[in-house]
Parts: structure tokens; C-alpha cells; sequence
């Protein structure tokens, strides 16, 4: 198998983040879609995308994708891909479904026929009428759009969000993914200190350690992928050997941890020794409106209350105002801020220099963006060195 496409899914609004990340892999053949990456690549490609990627969601065999507006063309067109070439004669391979703007609309239908399809076509290789179907497992989806058939085999099985260490759950979780991607998009540097004033159970500072001292987020779980037959142990176990060969633990880095919440700062204490960056990190209780510091050209990074799902409004906008207090005395810190309050620029007291619109689960919200100046020098850049590629591009 020397040519594999393969399809990294995000979220809306983190397609960019993505694609710079499988770029940072030394894969350029990269098509960038509504909530997917599409990519080129060979085994070790999906080994090192499900190691690497800290703002993907999945990464998908592409089997193949074609137009189909009847259920003999969908069956026909799912038969001719080589399914035998990914799954064993034992592979055990539920279909899921979705279907959106397209003629096929009956999801169950189109789930059963691409079953039998595949069914069929292993018959012919396999010579056998029986599949067992207690070995590996191969997820396999039917997505249609507008006609349009994508068929897919999911390898990462659990969400690349679930890197391990995260055991815990406060009120209102941030995913790793996302907190990853924000301090992606904030253009941290692992030589300047990072303070997440509202912390919660610690996802931000965590993330924040792990891009800081380039570990790979998914060094410390399994991948469905790792059971096939199909993708050889050896390719595995070379790329989690580069994975830890990168990895920069004699970096000394500068990160804080701050919330009033005296709870949620112990769960994030405990996560950071989860994921074994705790002497990286520094927790302390405290509430917004104490935050001081005498250090310059620092990072803000947070997922504040909304209001939606913690307090009532007057207390999150009091909050907001203590927060855009804070951002004044810190004149030569840069702050980035996720919340779906439609009036935090309002109450933080200046528009953001820069607005994009995220979703933290189905909520939608805005990361509003207060770049700081930059310092005089820096000895350093901080961009992850990540295989085959110590140079990343600022996303835009």
C-alpha cells in the first residue's frame, strides 16, 4: 500500500489549524473542505496523524468517493473499492451513516447497502459465503452530500481528544482539541509565559505544555489502527520511537494556572501529573480581579463563563470587566479570549483586533484576539518541532 488518502475531520472554523498541522507532518498534497482535511500520504502518514494531530477530531480512511443517486449505483460503486485490501477475512466492520441534501436520503438504506456491497466484494476475494466478524474492528461510514458518496474507515476508534490524561470533568469542559487549537491561533511561543486566569480543571495550561515541549498528544493512548493486520506493528512502534525522540523535556517553561475555584484547580493538578508536565505548570487559587504580575509580553489564553452554562449574566459580565481591568494593567500582554457572550467586547472595553468564529461543542462562539506588542528580541521561535518539520507557518 504505498498510496493512502486520508481525511483529518475538525471542526467547523479549525480546518486551517488542521491542515497547517499535517503540513508541519511533511505532507503537502493537502485539500482543505468544511470540516475535513484531505491529505496523501502512506501507513506511516496515519501512524504519525493520529500521534501528532492535537486539533483533529479523526483520521479516516478515504476508500473512495464517487456520485450516486440510485441504491444500485451506490452498490455497484462500493463493490469495485478494495475493501480486501484493508479488511481481513475475520474484520468486524459496522456501517454508519449520514446523509444531507442528497436523493439517497434514507440513512438506514444506504447503511444495508453498502454492508451487502462490501459483503459481496469480500466473498469474491475471500471465497467464502460467512464472515465471522470477530476480529478488528473497521468502522466504516457512508457519508452522501449533494449526491456526492464519501466512504471512509475510521483508525483512531476513541476521539483524538481522549489523549489520557484527561480523567476528571468540571462544569463546563473545554476539548483538548480545542484548547490546542487556541493556542495555536494565538501564536505562543514556549520561550514566553502563558497564564490561563480561569483554568478550570486545567486544559489550557496542559495543552499548552505539551505543544511547549513537543510530546506528541497521543504518545500515551491506543489507536483502533494499532489491532489491524493491515498496518504492521513495526510502523507503529518506529513512529511512536520519533514521536519520543522529539520530545524537548529539558525545556523550562512558563505557565500559570489561576481560577477561585478551589476544586477545579485540584482536578488540574492532577491532570498535569496525568500527562506529566506538573513541574511545567504553576496552580495557584486566585480570583480575576487579584491577577498581577510584573512580567512583560506574556499570553493570555481562556475559556471564560458564558453564561449559558455557568453563573448568570451580571456575574459573567462582572467578570469580563475585572478580565478587560486586568488586560489594561498588562499593556504588553496579548490576550485571547473564547466565549459565546454576544457582549464581551462590550464589558472586556475595546473590540478585538481580530475576530473567528469556533464552536466549543455545538455552542457557538467568537475567540476574540488582543495581540500584544512584540518583546524587543527573542532568542528563540517557539514553533513545535514537529517530524520533518521545525518551521511552521502562522495560520491565518
Amino acid at each position: 500500500m504505498s498510496k493512502i488518502k486520508l481525511i483529518a475531520t475538525a471542526t467547523f472554523g479549525l480546518e486551517a489549524v488542521v491542515a497547517r498541522e499535517v503540513k508541519a507532518l511533511g505532507y503537502e498534497d493537502v485539500t482543505v473542505e468544511n470540516a475535513k482535511v484531505t491529505f496523501t500520504a502512506d501507513e506511516m502518514a496515519l501512524c504519525r496523524a493520529n500521534l501528532w494531530l492535537r486539533s483533529a477530531d479523526r483520521v479516516l480512511v478515504k476508500m473512495g468517493s464517487f456520485k450516486a443517486t440510485t441504491f444500485e449505483e451506490l452498490f455497484q460503486q462500493t463493490k469495485s473499492l478494495p475493501w480486501p485490501d484493508w479488511l481481513p477475512r475475520n474484520a468486524s466492520f459496522p456501517v454508519s451513516g449520514k446523509s444531507i441534501n442528497s436523493k439517497l436520503f434514507s440513512v438506514p438504506d444506504c447503511q444495508a447497502i453498502v454492508k451487502k456491497a462490501i459483503v459481496e466484494k469480500m466473498k469474491s476475494a475471500y471465497k467464502q459465503e460467512w464472515f465471522a466478524e470477530d476480529g478488528p474492528r473497521y468502522a466504516v461510514e457512508v457519508a452522501l452530500l449533494k449526491d456526492e458518496v464519501t466512504l471512509t474507515i475510521d483508525t483512531s476508534g476513541q476521539g483524538l481528544h481522549k489523549r489520557g490524561y484527561r480523567k476528571l470533568t468540571g462544569e463546563a469542559p473545554l476539548k483538548e482539541t480545542l484548547a490546542a487549537a487556541l493556542i495555536t491561533l494565538g501564536h505562543w511561543f514556549h520561550d514566553r509565559i502563558l497564564m490561563d486566569p480561569l483554568c478550570g480543571t486545567g486544559t489550557i495550561p496542559v495543552e499548552a505544555a505539551l505543544i511547549g515541549l513537543n510530546i506528541a498528544p497521543g504518545i500515551e493512548r491506543n489507536f483502533v489502527a494499532e489491532t489491524w493486520p493491515t498496518v504492521p506493528k513495526k510502523i507503529w512502534q518506529t513512529a511512536r520511537q520519533e514521536a519520543l525522540s522529539l520530545e524537548k523535556r529539558d525545556r523550562k517553561l512558563k505557565i500559570i494556572g489561576t481560577d477561585i475555584n478551589e476544586k477545579a484547580l485540584s482536578m488540574a493538578r492532577y491532570h498535569a501529573r496525568e500527562a506529566g508536565v506538573e513541574d511545567q505548570i504553576h496552580f495557584q487559587r486566585l480570583p480575576m480581579s487579584e491577577v498581577r504580575t510584573k512580567s512583560k509580553y506574556g499570553y493570555v489564553i481562556c475559556n471564560p463563563p458564558y453564561g449559558e452554562r455557568l453563573g448568570d449574566d451580571k456575574e459573567v459580565e462582572k467578570l469580563y470587566k475585572e478580565m478587560g481591568e486586568v488586560s489594561r494593567a498588562l499593556d504588553t500582554w496579548s490576550f485571547y479570549v473564547i466565549t459565546a457572550h454576544p457582549g464581551f467586547e462590550k464589558f472586556f472595553g475595546r473590540k478585538a483586533v481580530k475576530r473567528r468564529k469556533l464552536y466549543n461543542g455545538r455552542i457557538e462562539c467568537q475567540y476574540y484576539q488582543y495581540p500584544g506588542p512584540r518583546p524587543p528580541r527573542r532568542q528563540e521561535t517557539g514553533a513545535a518541532d514537529t517530524p520533518e518539520s521545525a518551521s511552521l507557518a502562522p495560520v491565518k
